[in-house]
């Protein structure tokens, strides 16, 4: 079994290699501050080089394979998803079971799905980014070293807007709150634009699944006080959400970007859409300016606020 870290030493892990970086203030100023024992330190930094960023291993302890959990399979689809690295990133590998092509949802290391792929026989031809925050696109340059143009990196125009750099191969243009079609192998999807948490975050429908990234997590929302994120955009978009959600099959599985604690004290990795919809503290707010305004998640007074004031402010 994974070793498993408390909350707590995952974060002063975290945030003693970032300290060094000058990205958190100090190690005792960043574990004492309480948002960051919820959202981990690594959201929203590009500027650093991956040489500079803190090493995240996909071993388990003994050194053996992590393998990924198996959230979907049959003759048509299988869905995997593993935690990755220290801020519980969830990654999303879909594979076309009658073409063996595979599509990776926001590689945080890209070596991990190169391997699985290369076990199990598939081709890996996509990558889909929901947004481009580095713990969502940390993994793209190691898969596009190994695979060059034989991989396509997909991710919306509209992540320019926060100062992105990264290789794409495919822009969507779509305007917010709507979708385009996307395909892998013989599986149908749709790529819906949904900003909020980022100009151009895109939540991915289809095949029994959505894969909601930052936007949508189980009990909750993504935050909206980084760089390019908008908490006006973020309501429209959850009622955009809200509303699609409810014509989909209830047992249609919610797949988040993070595993994040829920109230009761639960982590589970993914959620049927009838419960999200019941129980989701954003989306029980969206009708009430009042229970909106007061979510806790939204924003936080971390480090990573105040260098996006910062940046902000230099516009």
């Amino acid at each position: 079994m994974p070793e498993v870290l408390s909350s707590e030493s995952k974060v002063r892990s975290a945030t003693s290699a970032w300290a060094k970086m000058g990205i958190v203030d100090s190690i005792s100023k960043a574990t004492r501050t309480p948002a960051l024992t919820r959202i981990r330190p690594a959201m929203c930094i590009e500027r650093f080089s991956l040489l500079e960023r803190p090493a995240v291993h996909t071993m388990c302890k003994g050194g053996a394979f992590m393998q990924p959990k198996e959230l979907m399979a049959n003759d048509k689809i299988i869905v995997l998803q593993a935690q990755l690295g220290e801020w519980d990133n969830l990654n999303h590998l879909i594979v076309c079971t009658k073409t063996n092509q595979a599509v990776i949802v926001d590689p945080f290391d890209g070596d991990y799905w190169l391997s699985m792929c290369e076990q199990r026989g598939w081709v890996l031809k996509q990558i889909w980014l929901t947004h481009s925050h580095w713990d969502h696109s940390k993994g793209v340059e190691a898969v596009k070293q190994a695979l060059g143009d034989s991989v396509l990196v997909k991710c919306h125009a509209f992540e320019r807007q926060r100062g992105w750099e990264g290789e794409v191969d495919e822009e969507w243009v779509h305007e917010a709150n709507s979708h385009v079609n996307l395909s892998c192998g013989e599986l149908r999807f749709e790529a819906h634009c949904t900003p909020g948490h980022t100009p151009g975050h895109t939540t991915f429908v289809g095949e029994g699944v959505v894969i909601s990234g930052d936007c949508l997590f189980l009990g909750r929302c993504g935050r909206t006080d980084l760089f390019g994120g908008d908490p006006v955009a973020q309501r429209s978009t959850l009622h955009y959400l809200r509303e699609h959600m409810q014509h989909l099959p209830g047992d249609t599985l919610v797949l988040p970007g993070h595993q994040y604690q829920l109230e009761d004290g639960q982590t589970p990795t993914t959620m049927k859409i009838s419960e999200v919809l019941q129980t989701n503290e954003a989306l029980l707010a969206l009708d009430d300016d009042q229970a909106w305004a007061a979510l806790p998640f939204l924003a936080f007074d971390d480090s990573m606020a105040e260098r996006a004031r910062r940046q902000r402010a230099q516009q």
